[in-house]
């Protein structure tokens, strides 16, 4: 799949799993999380120099599908790609698998919006920002891989 990126790599330790015996909602969304702070990297820019310019992201909407369950000791790894880039936010889709077997556990969904750091507003992606990421969107998200 083109623009998917390996995000994020991990194993499910005992302490994440709920009285089920599977990992608790909770820990999928702190994998997830860890994983879209990459998504500058994918794109060429850096974190240090997104922050030295006064911004960053907030999350406007975000949802999470699950599909199968993972335990403890297995290894997890997290795919992303993003989906689409508009003028304040961009959009993005990860897919946290079960590393051994490629299982598909789960899908995060989000859309994040540029903010200005000191003013506390949302505020347009600066154009190269924009370009950058434009470059990264995957053409077709609809398959799984």
């Amino acid at each position: 799949m083109d623009n998917w990126f390996d995000l994020y790599r991990g194993i499910v330790m005992p302490a994440q799993c709920d009285i089920y015996g599977h990992m608790n909602v909770r820990h999928y969304a702190a994998c997830f999380d860890d994983a879209a702070w990459h998504f500058p990297r994918m794109a060429q820019l850096s974190l240090e120099e997104i922050r030295a310019r006064g911004l960053g992201t907030v999350v406007a909407t975000l949802s999470i599908d699950f599909y199968h369950e993972i335990r403890a000791g297995q290894l997890i790894l997290v795919k992303g790609a993003l989906t689409r880039v508009g003028t304040k936010s961009f959009s993005h889709e990860m897919r946290l698998y079960e590393a051994d077997s490629m299982t598909h556990c789960a899908t995060q969904r989000a859309v994040e919006v540029c903010f200005d750091t000191a003013a506390r507003k949302a505020v347009p992606l600066p154009q190269d920002v924009r370009d950058k990421l434009g470059k990264c969107v995957a053409e077709d998200t609809g398959k799984i891989a």
